[in-house]
């Protein structure tokens, strides 16, 4: 699937559910499935900047795709980096870069969440975003 065709399923999902706190507890769901990374990647290096807990977001390239992982200290913080992940990993490093995220904004994510976690979520896609410039660039060389 495409990064569109994902983040349209997630819209999908999450308009199942009539109020906030079901579409939380799908949140944390969707982070125990998260593809943990090793207790050696939990460097200081490999923590996002900006979260209110802690998270650490690893990235691999495999021939042209972007294989992710990541953890979090916090079932909420989890549950966010896991949309994402869903949503950007196993893409091509050029499809993350061209990527919008406005599906965000269609789950009603941004606007459910603290001012803090609304930035946490902001340097999540960032790093996400950093990672695959880094991994276009090396394909471009």
């Amino acid at each position: 699937m495409n990064i569109k065709e994902i983040q349209d399923e997630l819209i999908d999902e999450f308009s199942m559910f009539d109020d906030w706190m079901e579409r939380y507890e799908y949140m944390i769901e969707l982070g125990k499935s998260l593809p943990l990374i090793s207790e050696e990647q939990k460097t200081d290096d490999l923590l996002i900047k900006g979260c209110q807990s802690k998270v650490w977001l690893h990235a691999e390239l495999n021939k042209d795709i972007i294989m992710y992982t990541a953890e979090s200290d916090a079932i909420i913080t989890k549950g966010i980096i896991a949309v994402l992940l869903r949503v950007f990993s196993n893409q091509k490093p050029e499809d993350i870069l061209n990527a919008n995220t406005d599906f965000i904004d269609e789950i009603g994510l941004k606007e459910h969440l603290s001012p803090t976690r609304a930035n946490g979520l902001v340097s999540m896609i960032k790093k996400l975003k950093l990672y695959a410039l880094a991994f276009q660039t090396q394909l471009n060389k």
